[in-house]
């Protein structure tokens, strides 16, 4: 009698993980392909950063050594000066207020042009750090609501197991092992999406703000020669 009440997903040899996701509750199914998909995004998003931080930092760091290893005070043209990396950029965005402010006339206050150049500046590192930390966002998101998610389907699999007890008027094991089974599966794999995009948003976050302090510091060396360039008599 006890292995007619037994689901198709238990066979002889017990519970079928495949054969017990094929005969779940429709909204459980809906709850861990959500699941799913958000764990293969999350992953898509961890390696296109593991590469795209990783080489942003690696380039970042390459062009300063170039830059300083040339005259420190020279602001026409620097190794490198051509590339497409953050440090780059940000020297060619200073060069070009050097190159514009000495087509002005002689009397312009050089306090003008630093001040400019530090309000060029400073938006030029939050470009270049909002440019490397798109898709963060997504992590934060499937790091704070996945496990709800499966939380909602675990809800949904001990509801269901209430329901079979109350209809068939049995509480033994088998009668309600399969939606248990359902809700503690939605439960891991909402920890499964979850806790991979948590650690990696720490992670990613560490690894920009080093990336932002760095270029922040770069760019502050560079309105100091600036600055030094400016105030000099004019040949």
């Amino acid at each position: 009698m006890e292995s007619e009440a037994l689901s198709p997903a238990a066979t002889e040899s017990g519970f079928s993980l495949l054969g017990l996701l094929l005969e779940a509750d429709l909204v459980v199914k809906l709850v861990l392909i959500v699941l799913f998909i958000a764990s293969l995004w999350s992953w898509s998003v961890i390696i296109e950063k593991l590469f795209s931080v990783s080489s942003a930092r690696k380039k970042a760091k390459a062009f300063e050594d170039a830059f300083w290893a040339g005259r420190s005070d020279e602001l026409d043209g620097r190794p490198g000066a051509g590339s497409s990396d953050a440090a780059s950029r940000l020297f060619a965005s200073i060069s070009r207020e050097w190159n514009e402010s000495r087509r002005l006339p002689a009397g312009q206050s050089p306090t003008i042009l630093v001040d400019r150049a530090e309000r060029s500046l400073r938006a030029g590192v939050d470009r270049e750090v909002g440019r490397v930390s798109k898709g963060l966002g997504v992590l934060a998101t499937i790091g704070s609501s996945s496990p709800f998610i499966g939380l909602f389907g675990t809800v949904w699999g001990i509801m269901n197991a209430f329901i079979n007890i109350s209809e068939k008027q049995d509480t033994s094991l088998t009668n309600v092992a399969g939606p248990i089974a359902e809700a503690l599966f939605a439960t891991g794999l909402g920890l499964i999406a979850a806790i991979p995009a948590v650690i990696f948003y720490n992670k990613f976050t560490g690894d920009l703000n080093q990336f932002a302090d760095r270029l922040d510091t770069f760019s502050q060396d560079l309105l100091v020669r600036l600055s030094r360039r400016a105030t000099e008599p004019r040949a």
